[in-house]
C-alpha cells in the first residue's frame, strides 16, 4: 500500500548503477516559447521538466542551490525520443 506524501508530481527513481549520463548544456535563449508538458515534484532541490519548443523536445534540469538557481538542458530531439528519455529519467536509467 502506497502512503500519500502530499506530492502531486512524480519523483525520479534512485539512480541505477548502470545508468547512462545525459549531456547537460546551458539553456538556448533562441527558443523563448517553451511549453512544459511534464515535470517532477519540487520537494527536492533538483527538478526536471519535459519541454516542447519549435517542433523539438528536450529535458530541462533546475537545481536550487543555497542562494542561486542553476538550469541546464539536454540536446533537442524528436518528441518521441524526448519522451523515451523522460521515461528513462523517471526510472533512474539516465541522469
Amino acid at each position: 500500500m502506497e502512503i500519500f506524501t502530499g506530492c502531486m508530481s512524480p519523483h525520479v527513481a534512485p539512480l541505477r548503477t548502470d545508468h547512462m549520463r545525459l549531456v547537460w548544456q546551458d539553456p538556448l535563449r533562441a527558443q523563448e516559447r517553451v511549453r512544459v508538458i511534464a515535470w517532477t515534484c519540487d520537494c527536492k532541490a533538483t527538478t526536471y521538466e519535459l519541454c516542447h519548443a519549435g517542433g523539438v523536445a528536450f529535458v530541462r534540469r533546475t537545481v536550487q542551490l543555497d542562494r542561486s538557481v542553476e538550469t541546464h538542458e539536454t540536446f533537442r530531439w524528436s518528441f518521441r525520443r524526448a519522451e523515451s528519455v523522460w521515461a528513462s529519467l523517471l526510472g533512474g536509467e539516465v541522469r
